[in-house]
């Protein structure tokens, strides 16, 4: 079993913690020896942990009452309790089709874009996953702006400029590629003197998406503005209060309207 080839589900259950204790040696030996597979595996054990900070503190939250439904009712309507798991079985599946160009697969390139609601989430996962982090919230700092810039419109394969926030009391801490669903997706964090952080999370290859609303959503503790302008995807999040987002996503948005 041992000697057998490390497979992309090996790969999956180690990030998982679901292998064999032998079979767990065996792919960290290959990780080792592959260190490209070991920066992917360590890019999903950090996206497991976002998801986590973001959904851990509903578990136990109680079912709202709208949602249950009385003995009674339940006993003589048995297939209202089927047509509701059906349902949410409905609405899991849309959202995990939403996120199947995320994990890969054969998809034409003009469909490869991510929707709207699922490009905030990717954005409120990316930044529950690197806003806490305090030793390497970011690959390259806001002191080497020109260079950030430079190396993230290199790889994104437009030119893209991280906002300017400081008279709204946010400064630019840096930025860093993360990969999304049609390429590599640029984040930029910023903080305040609170040391409160929000990122912006820009995404290319939306130039077929015509939803392109001003739009907000809230994933977990973390709150979203996002929109689509031409090819571009944006959505900030932060863990603020919506009004304090919505007057910063209005100075984003005017300051990426602006010429280059």
């Amino acid at each position: 079993m041992n000697d057998a080839p490390i497979t992309d589900a090996d790969l999956h259950a180690w990030v998982d913690g679901q292998l064999p204790a032998d079979r767990a040696t065996a792919v960290e030996a290959y990780l080792a020896d592959h260190p490209a597979e070991a920066a992917r595996l360590a890019a999903y054990g950090a996206q497991n942990a976002g998801i986590r900070r973001l959904f851990d503190p509903v578990l136990d939250a109680p079912i709202p009452s709208r949602l249950v439904m009385a003995p009674r009712a339940q006993q003589r309507r048995p297939w209202q309790a089927m047509a509701a798991g059906l349902a949410l079985a409905i609405a899991s599946g849309a959202a995990g089709w939403g996120l199947h160009d995320v994990a890969g697969g054969e998809r034409d390139a003009g469909q490869s874009m991510l929707p709207p609601q699922a490009l905030a989430h990717q954005a409120a996962i990316a930044h529950a996953v690197y806003s806490p982090d305090l030793r390497r919230p970011v690959e390259i700092g806001a002191a080497q702006e020109e260079q950030l810039v430079a190396w993230l419109s290199k790889r994104i394969g437009s030119r893209i400029r991280p906002p300017h926030l400081g008279k709204l009391g946010y400064e630019l801490i840096g930025g860093r590629l993360l990969p999304g669903a049609s390429g590599p997706v640029a984040q930029f964090m910023y903080h305040d003197r609170a040391g409160q952080r929000l990122t912006l999370y820009v995404s290319t290859g939306q130039a077929r998406n015509k939803d392109t609303g001003f739009r907000f959503k809230q994933e977990g503790p973390v709150n979203v503005f996002y929109w689509i302008d031409g090819q571009f995807g944006y959505a900030l999040s932060a863990g603020v209060d919506k009004g304090e987002l919505a007057r910063v996503a209005a100075a984003v948005y005017g300051q990426l309207d602006e010429p280059a």
